[in-house]
């Protein structure tokens, strides 16, 4: 029997996916709850960590007892006294089953034959920062194993890049950066040792911002990472990058990190565009202090900005073709601050490697995730892949985070005669407006969102702030070069969905109109009306996002949920 004769069928469109000539995808499970990382055993169990909690168990364990590929087996099981479940790691080393939550590293011992391994865990880590309980923002614990039994755990950064008041515009960086000490870089610990603290590991590689996709290639035997890229240039400094700039830049850096590999966070970042590190604005004032970015590490690819690498696996299973044994899959999880462009990513690539080395331009492997080309927000995206295992037959696992749907890819081709022919499809994948580059101009989706902005602007505003945005000069204040207008983005949105009354000052003119609340009209309404006022009337100011109008609705909803318990 031949290896494709043995694997279950595939799926007849493929669970949604677009592969390489030859691949066929088969659904192992779907909507199990949003999930992180995954493992798969040598007898074909799937391990999956998941986000939230749940009653039965953060952990999901499931079996396929009658070979067609699709789980019937499925169990929860683990419960962890955490700071936050938010964890990342589920990984398979030395017949244990480690996992992580945001702040610990557990491990269970596998019992051959039993899907649920041991129910008591064992703590092997503890991350006891004292700031922790208060969550700082890159606390996912990704994990490695080397072959001379240690454990590597990346401690992210606290905040976006060291600045002073971390994500205020302006705010210059801290130097030498602080966080460094504890943060921005991976740790080397003893994988078998019980109740480590941070300290008692070693710092192995620093400069690194956020790492979640990490993995030893053990054909190498070297630690492979990579970073996730700071946040909002256009946001931070307006003055020195446009938005088209901020959305693709700066790249997702795909490191090779020998011992003390320094990537230079916060002090530089990558441009993929111009195939060069460059210092980042908050600290031009220490430039003759850094030396050159040629002193710091290089990636091996830079890939467009934002597109959040999740995962990592080098293969080493022979049911592919021979093209892709030990290169690296990546699990681009998906960008949410690209606007006003397309997000990107929401796929799984492909980089060809060679003696350690990408032999080859990254390609698209696996496609469809997101459901729709033209991600406008986040919440678009059907599924968002983030976890990739290889099972013991060489088929390879993903996982998404929305829903909880996993996949099993399988070859079932030519492998002597796998090709170019077979790649083609997936080549023009690159100009989907998920993965290209951008056009400035025509790939701007403010365009349109302007204009249905001034549809509801005359509808709702225009009666009162007049058609050309000037306002009426007694009771109702002027839009064009208003502060408030340019200024604070959550100011304006709490405005639409509060309303207003009493006395405000625009441009020195007192005002005394009422603004009634617009929380009636849903979160992109508002959104694209707050933009078309932003870039009308003289303003040329960044958009609004539906997001972040969500997230303040949210904020005001919960204050008034908190105000009535403390009225009772």
């Amino acid at each position: 029997m031949s290896c494709s004769e043995s694997l279950p069928p595939g799926d007849a469109d493929n669970g949604g996916l677009t592969l390489p000539g030859g691949f066929e995808a088969v659904v192992v499970v779907d909507s199990i709850g949003k999930a992180r990382h995954l493992a798969v055993n040598d007898n074909g169990d799937i391990y999956v960590k998941l986000r939230t909690e749940h009653p039965d168990g953060e952990n999901i364990a499931m079996r396929d007892t009658d070979g067609d590929g699709k789980a019937d087996i499925i169990e929860h099981w683990g419960q962890y006294d955490s700071v936050s479940n938010y964890g990342t790691a589920m990984r398979i080393h030395e017949n244990y089953l480690y996992l992580s939550t945001s702040s610990q590293v557990f491990r269970h011992k596998l019992v051959r034959g039993k899907l649920l391994p041991e129910e008591q865990g064992e703590l092997i880590l503890f991350d006891d920062y004292k700031n922790a309980e208060h969550g700082y923002e890159h606390i996912a614990k990704p994990i490695t194993f080397d072959e001379s039994g240690h454990l590597y755990v990346p401690f992210g950064s606290p905040g976006d890049v060291c600045q002073v008041e971390n994500r205020k515009p302006g705010s210059p960086g801290q130097y030498p950066c602080p966080q460094l000490e504890w943060h921005g870089g991976v740790w080397q610990f003893d994988a078998n040792k019980p109740n480590q603290l941070q300290r008692d590991g070693k710092l192995y590689a620093s400069g690194i911002r956020s790492i979640v996709a990490m993995e030893w290639n053990k054909e190498e035997n070297t630690l492979y990472a990579l970073q996730h890229g700071r946040d909002n240039f256009s946001r931070t400094w307006p003055d020195l990058y446009t938005p088209w700039q901020s959305a693709l830049l700066p790249s997702e850096e795909f490191f090779r990190l020998e011992e003390g590999a320094d990537g230079g966070w916060p002090y530089f970042y990558y441009d993929q565009l111009q195939q060069k590190k460059l210092i980042n604005p908050e600290y031009a004032d220490y430039a003759g202090d850094l030396g050159s970015p040629l002193d710091y590490e290089q990636p091996l690819v830079g890939f467009p900005g934002h597109f959040a690498p999740n995962d990592l696996l080098f293969y080493r299973g022979d049911q592919f073709p021979e093209r892709y044994r030990n290169g690296a899959f990546i699990a681009f999880h998906g960008s949410t601050i690209r606007a006003p462009y397309p997000q990107g990513g929401y796929f799984i690539a492909f980089v060809p490697f060679k003696q350690g080395r990408p032999s080859g331009p990254w390609e698209v492997f696996a496609d469809g995730f997101a459901g729709v080309d033209t991600i406008v927000n986040t919440s678009d995206a059907h599924y968002r892949p983030m976890g990739l295992a290889e099972g013991p037959d060489g088929s390879l696992y993903i996982n998404e985070s929305e829903k909880g749907k996993i996949w099993r890819i399988m070859f079932k081709g030519d492998r002597e005669n796998f090709g170019n022919s077979q790649l083609m499809e997936m080549e023009k994948h690159k100009q989907l407006p998920h993965i290209k580059d951008p056009d400035e101009k025509l790939d701007n989706l403010d365009r349109g969102r302007a204009k249905a902005g001034e549809k509801l602007y005359s509808i709702y505003c225009g009666a009162c702030h007049v058609a050309d945005g000037k306002g009426d000069g007694t009771r109702y204040p002027p839009l064009n070069n208003s502060e408030y207008v340019n200024g604070d983005p959550n100011w304006l949105i709490n405005l639409l969905l509060k309303g207003r009354e009493g006395e405000i000052t625009v441009n020195g003119q007192s005002f005394e109109g009422v603004m009634p609340p617009f929380d009636y009209l849903e979160d992109e309404q508002i959104a694209q009306v707050l933009t078309y006022i932003r870039q009308s009337f003289g303003n040329d100011s960044p958009s609004i996002q539906s997001p972040e109008v969500r997230r303040a609705r949210w904020r005001i909803r919960r204050m008034e949920a908190k105000q009535a318990e403390e009225d009772i």
